[in-house]
């Protein structure tokens, strides 16, 4: 008889996390623990109803994690520096993750990292992430480390382009050749469901892909196309975006200056169907933030 490991899922209930659980759940042979602050919440009864189990646990309480852990095979970690903690935020429960699995002996840890994380980025979020492979590697954890690009999916949640004058307008500081790698969060569930089921290839490994890589205007491109919406790119003012956040700004002048540099023939050859933007597009029935009025 098959008995199904057990593979504990941090940020189920978000995108990338929830991408991971539902590719584990249809491989087969895992039991996904979904790791949840609120098992009552609506997106943590829904994976329980897609088969996966509920363990509450948060990762700034790290005495929660051994519980959650406990027997587990594998653990997915992704941490986000967008919460009030900020990128101190990340590092801190990104090692506080760590740290549970190398107490719970566990034998696969996959880590979502980012491309770039592993040079002079010069972007904070990048660097935390960086800081967190390196507690990995000194725990010496079993461990894959996933190097994610852009997300398509920010297209349909904190980014989404508005329709300005009846065409979509995609406006950020990079200049309009500057080229961006981007995946769909799917395409990071099918991978890292693929890499828990092949140990033996990707132990030990970092892992890099992209389902795309366009220029700013060719973005802008694909929107259009799809839609058959008008779309433009439009140059933003580097300034503003500092004023809020430096953090982003740093980011934008890494896509301009020095950028990601995943293999996108290698990606396909991981995952044959890694989504395009238009892909992702025309998957989600992408519709443009509300309309606005410029002038």
């Amino acid at each position: 008889m098959n008995v199904r490991r057990t593979i504990a899922v941090i940020g189920a209930t978000g995108q990338q996390g929830g991408a991971v659980a539902r590719h584990l759940l249809a491989d087969g042979r895992w039991h996904v623990r979904a790791l949840v602050r609120d098992p009552e919440a609506p997106a943590a009864r829904a994976l329980v109803e897609a088969g996966a189990t509920l363990a509450t646990a948060d990762l700034d309480r790290p005495e929660t994690l051994d519980a959650a852990f406990a027997d587990a095979y594998g653990v997915y970690s992704v941490q986000s520096f967008s919460g009030p903690g900020g990128v101190e935020g990340e590092i801190r429960q990104g090692i506080a993750v760590a740290d549970a699995a190398k107490r719970a002996a566990v034998e696969h840890f996959v880590y979502a990292s980012i491309d770039g994380a592993e040079r002079d980025s010069g972007v904070p979020h990048f660097e935390s992430k960086k800081r967190v492979e390196d507690r990995i590697h000194e725990l010496g954890l079993p461990a894959t480390v996933l190097r994610l690009v852009a997300f398509m999916d920010n297209f349909g949640t904190y980014a989404v382009p508005p329709l300005v004058d009846g065409e979509i307008v995609i406006a950020w500081p990079p200049k309009r050749d500057t080229r961006i790698q981007l995946v769909a969060a799917e395409d990071i569930g099918v991978v890292a469901a693929k890499v828990f089921a092949e140990p033996g290839a990707y132990l030990g490994e970092k892992v890099a892909f992209a389902g795309d890589e366009l220029t700013m205007g060719q973005m802008a491109e694909a929107f259009a196309t799809v839609t058959g919406v008008p779309a433009r790119y439009e140059e933003s003012d580097i300034e503003a975006v500092r004023a809020y956040s430096e953090d982003i700004a740093h980011m934008y002048e890494f896509f301009e200056h020095k950028g990601f540099r995943a293999d996108l023939a290698a990606s396909r050859a991981l995952h044959p169907g890694m989504r395009t933007l238009e892909d992702w597009i025309r998957e989600n029935d992408w519709t443009p933030a509300p309309p606005q009025v410029w002038g």
